[in-house]
């Protein structure tokens, strides 16, 4: 019973909350929700948690977001699909829309200047960018059923600048008296602003006029800040494995991964902490302390008791090969392999330094190539 309820919770998470959320912006198109407060929690909630999703669905189709094209990757593993020295150019240009959505969405856009309001509705143009951007990069997992879930942010974040941009000119169109006021101090504005009342429902095409002035002033701000003037162009193409990529990465090598331990020692980085590459019948793996620790363990009991390593084989032979297929393409059930077999690392460990004489030699000439 409590298994069913832990599997329905999950079910929920995943599931559940990215298609209600979905489906709620999706009816936002064509009714207006009276609580709009209640409608940015909900607005809010998409972006946040569409993120988090993304970045986890991403990790568990074997993204590697810190591996530069240049890196080796191994088995199905992919490098990073925006380049490292890019993130900050992309997230600021994404921030940017994100106030100007802010702005829109806290204000009466009678009681603001109309080029305020276009150059708002210019700024989540180029969140839509860089929304664009992602979706065509990213097209290669698209065809994973897993993978394609992705597209999913950038659709809905789509759909909330539609609502965002066509309420506002509603907004301002139900007011009869905007030829009355006077925006801005300077003549050259004022002329501008008059100009922008009079065509109201051309909002959205004068934003498109705006992008490339406003994308210009934030990069040359970046430039300022010590980010590379092409950041924006080489964030996408300064990758490997995906459309927009330039670049060729070392092409993968294949891991045998038929072993708990092998297994444990491909996830992640940070907590199995990799060693070096090793060979095991030919193919090569990844090597870390607790399969060395492991196999020169077995080395022992293969030398002092021949029969009872024979058996032990045999028994691991048919539990370990169908448990590590099962694990061996997500790092998040190698990361947890591995913490499971710390007691048993500990243990072998013990027993090396009790039988031989020179352990950490022993432990460190397992798994050495043997083929050129």
């Amino acid at each position: 019973m409590g298994e069913l309820f832990i599997s329905l919770i999950v079910f929920f998470l995943i599931f559940c909350i990215p298609a209600l959320l979905s489906l709620y912006n999706f009816i936002g198109i064509f009714h207006e929700w009276k609580k709009k407060k209640l409608r940015h929690v909900f607005w809010a909630l998409t972006i946040l948690l569409g993120t988090v999703y993304t970045f986890a669905m991403m990790t568990l189709l074997d993204v590697i977001f810190e591996a530069k094209w240049t890196e080796q990757l191994y088995n199905v593993e992919r490098h990073q699909p925006i380049w490292t020295g890019g993130y900050i150019t992309v997230i600021v240009v994404s921030l940017v829309g994100i106030v100007g959505a802010i702005i829109l969405l806290s204000n009466n856009v009678n009681n603001m200047p109309p080029l305020t309001t276009v150059l708002c509705i210019t700024s989540i143009y180029l969140t839509l960018i860089i929304q664009l951007l992602w979706t065509i990069q990213c097209l290669p997992i698209a065809f994973d059923f897993v993978g394609a879930l992705y597209l999913l942010v950038p659709i809905n974040i789509f759909i909330i600048a539609f609502t965002i941009i066509r309420e506002k000119i509603k907004e301002w169109c139900d007011d009869e008296f905007h030829e009355e006021k006077i925006y801005g101090k300077s003549t050259f504005i004022k002329k501008i602003n008059k100009t922008l009342i009079k065509c109201s429902n051309k909002w959205p095409i004068w934003g498109l006029f705006f992008v490339i002035p406003m994308l210009g002033i934030i990069l040359i701000i970046l430039v300022l800040f010590g980010q590379e003037p092409d950041a924006i162009i080489k964030a996408w193409t300064e990758t490997s494995d995906w459309t927009l990529s330039l670049k060729e990465a070392p092409q993968n090598l294949p891991m045998d991964n038929h072993y708990l331990c092998t297994v444990a020692a491909g996830g992640h980085r940070k907590l199995v902490k990799p060693i070096r590459m090793g060979e095991r019948h030919g193919h090569r793996i990844i090597v870390n302390r607790q399969l060395l620790i492991a196999n020169a363990f077995e080395n022992i009991l293969e030398e002092k008791t021949p029969r009872f390593h024979k058996a032990i084989r045999n028994f691991y032979d048919k539990c370990g090969f169908p448990i590590a297929n099962l694990i061996r393409t997500h790092k998040v059930a190698c990361d947890i392999t591995y913490i499971i077999m710390k007691p048993l690392e500990w243990l072998f460990l013990i027993v090396i330094y009790l039988v031989d004489s020179k352990p950490e030699n022993r432990i460190a000439v397992q798994y050495l190539p043997t083929s050129k």
